[in-house]
């Protein structure tokens, strides 16, 4: 049994919470739970979750003397504005990794999944890109699907 990853690049956070949507309506109606797995990685979201986490701490430690007081930063987070009006949950690229693990005797499901996932909606514009085992790439797709949680 053998690995299969695709990796897509999305533009926008919205398009691959679509794409995400539909990978979950699939493991659910095809019963493909172990089968069917999938990642997102959102770059820059990594340090700007960093900054923020140790930006609450401290407005934590400021709210516990004041309880009933909020600072901007939060009033900020729960609006998803940043300080110049603007959307900030929307933008930003975000990749998705979809590993598919189907054994032998399964091929004509595999190879019906790798036609149909990259041909839907939400991945065409994503451009797909298919890593089988022994693909130049494939290992360090494989750690970096291990590295994801």
């Amino acid at each position: 049994m053998a690995h299969i990853y695709m990796h897509f690049d999305f533009a926008d956070e919205e398009n691959a919470q679509q794409a995400r949507h539909k990978l979950d309506v699939w493991k659910q109606a095809f019963r493909l739970d172990k089968k069917l797995q999938y990642k997102l990685e959102r770059p820059e979201e990594a340090d700007a979750e960093e900054d923020s986490t140790s930006a609450d701490a401290a407005a934590g430690a400021k709210d516990a003397e004041k309880p009933k007081s909020k600072s901007k930063s939060q009033n900020r987070k729960k609006s998803g504005r940043t300080e110049d009006g603007s959307e900030g949950n929307g933008t930003g690229n975000v990749s998705l990794l979809v590993r598919l693990y189907f054994s032998s005797h399964e091929k004509l499901s595999e190879q019906r999944w790798l036609d149909r996932i990259p041909t839907e909606d939400p991945f065409k514009s994503a451009s797909p890109k298919v890593l089988r085992q022994g693909d130049a790439g494939f290992e360090e797709a494989l750690k970096q699907f291990s590295d994801l949680d």
